[in-house]
Protein backbone atom coordinates (compact mmCIF):
# COMPACT_ATOMS: atom_id res chain seq x y z
CA UNK A 1 0.00 0.00 0.00
CA UNK A 2 1.48 3.74 -1.01
CA UNK A 3 2.02 5.76 2.38
CA UNK A 4 -0.36 8.55 2.18
CA UNK A 5 1.02 12.02 3.71
CA UNK A 6 -1.21 13.66 6.39
CA UNK A 7 0.15 17.32 6.49
CA UNK A 8 -0.85 18.97 10.28
CA UNK A 9 -0.63 22.90 10.54
CA UNK A 10 -0.55 24.88 13.22
CA UNK A 11 -0.30 28.45 14.37
CA UNK A 12 1.19 27.28 17.68
CA UNK A 13 3.49 24.07 18.31
CA UNK A 14 0.98 22.02 16.34
CA UNK A 15 1.60 19.32 19.69
CA UNK A 16 -2.06 18.84 20.60
CA UNK A 17 -3.10 18.50 16.77
CA UNK A 18 -0.43 15.85 16.24
CA UNK A 19 -1.78 13.48 19.36
CA UNK A 20 -5.27 13.76 18.17
CA UNK A 21 -4.59 12.47 15.03
CA UNK A 22 -1.92 9.77 16.27
CA UNK A 23 -4.92 8.69 18.23
CA UNK A 24 -7.29 8.61 15.09
CA UNK A 25 -4.70 6.32 12.85
CA UNK A 26 -4.02 3.97 15.43
CA UNK A 27 -8.01 3.01 14.34
CA UNK A 28 -6.20 2.46 11.15
CA UNK A 29 -3.16 -0.21 11.89
CA UNK A 30 -2.95 -1.13 7.97
CA UNK A 31 -2.76 2.39 5.96
CA UNK A 32 1.00 3.37 5.36
CA UNK A 33 1.27 7.65 6.54
CA UNK A 34 3.84 10.11 6.52
CA UNK A 35 2.48 12.42 9.66
CA UNK A 36 3.99 15.97 8.69
CA UNK A 37 3.75 18.79 10.95
CA UNK A 38 3.92 22.77 10.18
CA UNK A 39 4.07 24.73 13.17
CA UNK A 40 3.93 28.39 14.11
CA UNK A 41 2.27 29.27 10.52
CA UNK A 42 0.73 32.83 11.25
CA UNK A 43 0.83 34.35 7.59
CA UNK A 44 -0.89 33.36 4.13
CA UNK A 45 2.13 32.90 2.70
CA UNK A 46 3.01 30.55 4.94
CA UNK A 47 -0.55 28.75 4.23
CA UNK A 48 -0.27 28.94 0.82
CA UNK A 49 3.28 26.91 0.78
CA UNK A 50 2.36 24.20 2.84
CA UNK A 51 -1.13 23.94 1.04
CA UNK A 52 1.57 23.38 -2.31
CA UNK A 53 3.39 21.18 -1.05
CA UNK A 54 0.13 19.18 0.37
CA UNK A 55 -1.02 19.06 -3.17
CA UNK A 56 1.55 18.21 -4.76
CA UNK A 57 2.22 15.01 -2.39
CA UNK A 58 -2.18 14.50 -2.33
CA UNK A 59 -2.13 14.59 1.37
CA UNK A 60 -5.15 15.27 3.79
CA UNK A 61 -4.75 18.33 5.85
CA UNK A 62 -5.72 18.91 9.41
CA UNK A 63 -5.14 22.23 11.77
CA UNK A 64 -5.37 24.52 14.43
CA UNK A 65 -5.77 27.85 14.55
CA UNK A 66 -7.35 29.59 16.76
CA UNK A 67 -7.19 32.91 14.02
CA UNK A 68 -10.23 32.84 12.25
CA UNK A 69 -8.94 34.42 9.65
CA UNK A 70 -6.12 32.05 8.77
CA UNK A 71 -8.39 29.05 9.22
CA UNK A 72 -11.12 30.52 6.65
CA UNK A 73 -7.80 30.84 4.34
CA UNK A 74 -7.11 27.15 5.05
CA UNK A 75 -10.31 26.59 4.29
CA UNK A 76 -10.56 28.58 1.06
CA UNK A 77 -7.15 27.50 -0.60
CA UNK A 78 -8.25 23.99 0.24
CA UNK A 79 -11.17 23.97 -1.59
CA UNK A 80 -9.14 25.65 -4.61
CA UNK A 81 -6.58 23.11 -4.26
CA UNK A 82 -9.05 20.04 -4.05
CA UNK A 83 -7.82 19.02 -0.61
CA UNK A 84 -9.80 17.09 1.71
CA UNK A 85 -8.91 19.78 5.00
CA UNK A 86 -10.13 19.11 8.47
CA UNK A 87 -10.78 22.40 11.26
CA UNK A 88 -9.55 20.39 14.85
CA UNK A 89 -10.03 23.79 16.45
CA UNK A 90 -12.71 25.78 14.86
CA UNK A 91 -16.07 24.47 15.69
CA UNK A 92 -15.27 24.09 19.18
CA UNK A 93 -14.16 27.82 19.52
CA UNK A 94 -17.40 28.33 17.72
CA UNK A 95 -19.63 26.50 20.44
CA UNK A 96 -17.87 27.89 23.05
CA UNK A 97 -18.12 31.17 22.08
CA UNK A 98 -21.63 30.61 21.81
CA UNK A 99 -22.30 29.16 25.16
CA UNK A 100 -20.27 31.76 26.60
CA UNK A 101 -21.61 34.53 24.95
CA UNK A 102 -17.82 35.88 24.48
CA UNK A 103 -15.46 36.15 21.79
CA UNK A 104 -12.43 33.86 21.71
CA UNK A 105 -8.75 35.36 22.50
CA UNK A 106 -7.16 34.10 19.31
CA UNK A 107 -3.60 33.73 21.44
CA UNK A 108 -1.97 31.09 19.80
CA UNK A 109 0.33 29.13 21.58
CA UNK A 110 -1.65 30.09 24.66
CA UNK A 111 -1.82 26.22 26.16
CA UNK A 112 1.84 25.78 25.87
CA UNK A 113 3.52 28.68 26.83
CA UNK A 114 6.38 28.23 29.04
CA UNK A 115 6.82 30.70 31.36
CA UNK A 116 9.07 31.66 34.35
CA UNK A 117 6.95 29.41 36.91
CA UNK A 118 7.44 26.53 34.62
CA UNK A 119 11.51 27.27 34.41
CA UNK A 120 11.02 27.54 38.21
CA UNK A 121 9.56 24.26 38.79
CA UNK A 122 11.86 22.41 36.93
CA UNK A 123 15.05 24.18 38.35
CA UNK A 124 13.82 22.87 41.90
CA UNK A 125 13.33 19.61 41.15
CA UNK A 126 16.56 19.71 39.89
CA UNK A 127 17.92 21.08 42.70
CA UNK A 128 15.97 18.69 45.04
CA UNK A 129 16.86 15.68 43.63
CA UNK A 130 20.70 16.14 43.89
CA UNK A 131 20.04 17.45 47.27
CA UNK A 132 18.31 13.90 47.99
CA UNK A 133 19.40 11.77 51.57
CA UNK A 134 21.93 14.01 52.36
CA UNK A 135 23.87 14.40 49.12
CA UNK A 136 25.91 17.53 48.07
CA UNK A 137 25.56 19.05 51.16
CA UNK A 138 27.18 22.27 50.43
CA UNK A 139 24.28 23.39 48.65
CA UNK A 140 21.91 22.78 51.59
CA UNK A 141 21.88 26.37 52.70
CA UNK A 142 20.26 27.37 49.40
CA UNK A 143 17.37 25.20 49.77
CA UNK A 144 13.63 26.74 50.43
CA UNK A 145 12.73 24.05 52.47
CA UNK A 146 15.15 21.37 54.51
CA UNK A 147 13.28 18.13 55.85
CA UNK A 148 14.87 16.31 58.46
CA UNK A 149 14.21 12.64 59.75
CA UNK A 150 15.09 8.92 60.24
CA UNK A 151 15.15 6.90 57.14
CA UNK A 152 11.59 5.58 55.18
CA UNK A 153 9.30 8.76 56.96
CA UNK A 154 8.86 9.89 53.52
CA UNK A 155 11.33 12.38 52.82
CA UNK A 156 12.04 11.77 49.33
CA UNK A 157 8.61 11.79 48.09
CA UNK A 158 7.65 15.28 50.35
CA UNK A 159 10.98 16.48 48.45
CA UNK A 160 9.91 15.79 45.02
CA UNK A 161 6.23 16.61 45.72
CA UNK A 162 7.42 20.15 47.26
CA UNK A 163 9.95 20.63 44.17
CA UNK A 164 6.98 20.21 42.12
CA UNK A 165 5.14 23.06 43.50
CA UNK A 166 8.32 25.07 42.88
CA UNK A 167 10.53 24.90 46.15
CA UNK A 168 13.53 23.77 46.16
CA UNK A 169 14.34 21.17 49.13
CA UNK A 170 17.14 19.43 50.56
CA UNK A 171 17.12 16.08 52.68
CA UNK A 172 18.64 14.90 55.55
CA UNK A 173 18.81 11.67 57.08
CA UNK A 174 19.03 11.77 60.74
CA UNK A 175 21.29 8.54 62.19
CA UNK A 176 21.47 7.58 65.27
CA UNK A 177 24.99 7.87 67.08
CA UNK A 178 26.13 9.93 63.70
CA UNK A 179 26.32 13.47 64.52
CA UNK A 180 23.79 16.18 62.55
CA UNK A 181 25.91 17.86 59.62
CA UNK A 182 27.40 20.84 60.62
CA UNK A 183 26.08 22.17 57.23
CA UNK A 184 22.38 22.47 58.96
CA UNK A 185 23.83 25.33 61.08
CA UNK A 186 23.73 27.57 58.63
CA UNK A 187 20.45 27.09 57.14
CA UNK A 188 17.73 29.22 58.33
CA UNK A 189 16.63 27.45 61.11
CA UNK A 190 12.99 28.28 60.44
CA UNK A 191 13.13 26.61 56.91
CA UNK A 192 13.56 23.30 58.70
CA UNK A 193 10.79 20.46 58.76
CA UNK A 194 11.72 17.38 61.03
CA UNK A 195 9.62 14.35 60.65
CA UNK A 196 8.56 12.25 62.90
CA UNK A 197 6.63 8.97 62.65
CA UNK A 198 4.66 6.02 65.45
CA UNK A 199 7.65 3.10 65.62
CA UNK A 200 5.28 0.59 64.66
CA UNK A 201 4.46 2.36 61.87
CA UNK A 202 7.98 2.86 60.43
CA UNK A 203 8.68 -0.67 61.61
CA UNK A 204 6.10 -1.73 59.35
CA UNK A 205 7.46 0.57 56.37
CA UNK A 206 11.13 -1.15 56.92
CA UNK A 207 10.02 -4.74 57.37
CA UNK A 208 7.98 -4.80 53.52
CA UNK A 209 10.85 -2.52 52.46
CA UNK A 210 13.12 -5.62 53.51
CA UNK A 211 10.74 -7.84 52.09
CA UNK A 212 10.51 -6.31 48.86
CA UNK A 213 14.76 -6.57 48.55
CA UNK A 214 14.76 -10.20 49.79
CA UNK A 215 16.56 -8.89 52.67
CA UNK A 216 16.61 -10.16 56.05
CA UNK A 217 15.26 -8.49 58.80
CA UNK A 218 18.27 -6.45 60.63
CA UNK A 219 17.65 -4.19 63.59
CA UNK A 220 17.11 -1.18 60.96
CA UNK A 221 13.46 -2.87 61.20
CA UNK A 222 13.19 -4.41 65.02
CA UNK A 223 11.14 -2.38 67.32
CA UNK A 224 13.72 -1.77 69.83
CA UNK A 225 16.18 -0.27 67.44
CA UNK A 226 13.49 1.66 66.34
CA UNK A 227 11.79 3.20 69.50
CA UNK A 228 15.86 3.92 70.40
CA UNK A 229 16.21 6.11 66.90
CA UNK A 230 12.70 8.08 67.36
CA UNK A 231 14.27 8.38 71.14
CA UNK A 232 17.28 10.26 69.53
CA UNK A 233 15.33 12.48 67.04
CA UNK A 234 13.19 13.86 69.57
CA UNK A 235 16.37 14.31 71.96
CA UNK A 236 18.01 16.11 68.82
CA UNK A 237 14.52 18.02 67.97
CA UNK A 238 14.00 19.46 71.17
CA UNK A 239 17.87 20.55 70.65
CA UNK A 240 16.61 22.85 67.96
CA UNK A 241 13.15 24.45 68.72
CA UNK A 242 13.24 26.66 65.32
CA UNK A 243 12.49 23.64 63.58
CA UNK A 244 8.91 22.75 62.77
CA UNK A 245 8.00 19.24 63.74
CA UNK A 246 5.98 17.38 61.40
CA UNK A 247 4.25 13.66 62.09
CA UNK A 248 3.58 11.48 59.32
CA UNK A 249 1.73 8.77 60.62
CA UNK A 250 -0.46 7.27 58.67
CA UNK A 251 -0.96 10.41 55.90
CA UNK A 252 -0.66 10.91 52.41
CA UNK A 253 2.19 12.86 51.03
CA UNK A 254 -0.01 15.09 49.56
CA UNK A 255 -1.22 15.87 52.82
CA UNK A 256 2.15 16.77 54.75
CA UNK A 257 2.95 18.86 52.00
CA UNK A 258 -0.24 20.49 52.04
CA UNK A 259 0.24 21.16 55.73
CA UNK A 260 4.46 22.14 55.02
CA UNK A 261 3.27 25.06 52.33
CA UNK A 262 0.99 26.05 54.27
CA UNK A 263 2.99 26.75 57.37
CA UNK A 264 5.91 28.75 55.55
CA UNK A 265 3.06 30.79 54.00
CA UNK A 266 1.68 31.86 57.72
CA UNK A 267 5.07 32.45 58.30
CA UNK A 268 5.54 34.57 54.89
CA UNK A 269 8.55 32.48 53.92
CA UNK A 270 7.36 31.87 50.73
Amino acid sequence: MEKRQIFVLSDATGETAEKITRAALSQFSDAKTVLVRRHHIRTEDQIKSVLDEAQSKKGLIIYTFVSESLRLKIRERALQSNLMAVDMLGPLLTAMSHFFDIRPQSDPGRLHRVDTDYFGRIEAVQFTVKHDDGQNLQGVPQADIVLVGPSRTAKTPLSIYLARHGYKVANVPIVLNIPLPKVLEKVAQDRIVALIIDPRRLQEIREARLKKLNQEITDYAKLESIVEELKNCRKVYRGNPKWSIIDVTGRAVEEVAADIMSLFRQRELF
